[in-house]
């Protein structure tokens, strides 16, 4: 790179729109690919984002603190879109009303589900106690997730991580294994991929269907909110 190619670049990468509107580039390159592939759930325009910005972060020498000084804009909007998932759900009203035991059983089930099926995996597996408190709040949002393994003892850090291969994974996978199942109603594949697979898995449901999309929210907030109250009471009995 030559001395005024690296000036200019030392420049932009200093600049925190650079990385705002590199991270919306990634994820345009993300729909474009996914939209090529017809929609293909394993095509999944956040995992090639991600990998679009880490490479870039690799190759350039970027730190992650230099680039989300620009990309942070981006983080703080994930508080507004998850609240204007209310509006889908709001026309789901008469459904939730009719439903609703049933809707909050499921939820309930499925949280207590992902934290035991998580930590009984991790510890065939030989996972250290460690490994055990990050691992077990993965299918929550990431800000819930976080506070609940530093809380418990886990690595916030290595939970994050976790979080995001969660919903990568139930949103590439979620959809081929409800269809093998032959489950088809979209209320329920909403409550299964929003509970399973949190933000980025109902990110995809309303991407697919209106109501599909308003359910996983509503499964999602509600995960959230049970795996916050029993994890920590849970842990505090075992140990």
């Amino acid at each position: 790179m030559s001395g005024g190619v690296r000036d200019v670049w030392v420049y932009l990468a200093a600049t925190p729109l650079l990385w705002l509107t590199f991270t919306l580039a990634a994820y345009l390159a993300g729909m474009w690919i996914y939209g090529g592939l017809k929609l293909n759930p394993l095509a999944n325009p956040v995992l090639i984002a991600i990998v679009i910005v880490v490479a870039v972060l690799t190759a350039t020498g970027t730190s992650y603190h230099t680039y989300f000084e620009g990309a942070q804009f981006v983080h703080f909007l994930l508080g507004p879109a998850t609240v204007a998932l209310a509006i889908p759900l709001y026309r789901q009203v008469e459904t939730l009303r009719r439903h609703a035991p049933a809707i909050l059983a499921s939820i309930a089930i499925g949280s207590a589900t992902a934290v035991v099926t998580a930590i009984g995996v991790a510890w065939l597996l030989g996972g250290s106690p460690t490994t055990l408190l990050s691992i077990a709040p993965k299918s929550v949002t990431a800000p819930i997730a976080m506070a609940l393994a530093e809380q418990i003892g886990g690595l916030p850090s290595l939970t994050a991580v976790l979080v995001v291969l969660t919903g990568i994974t139930g949103a590439m996978l979620g959809p081929p294994v409800l269809n093998l199942l032959g489950i088809t109603d979209w209320a329920a594949r909403g409550l299964a991929i929003g509970t399973a697979a949190h933000g980025i898995g109902t990110a995809r449901a309303v991407q697919v269907n209106e109501a599909a999309g308003a359910f996983a929210g509503l499964a999602m907030g509600l995960n959230g909110l049970l795996t916050a109250i029993l994890l920590p009471l849970l842990w505090r009995l075992l140990r």
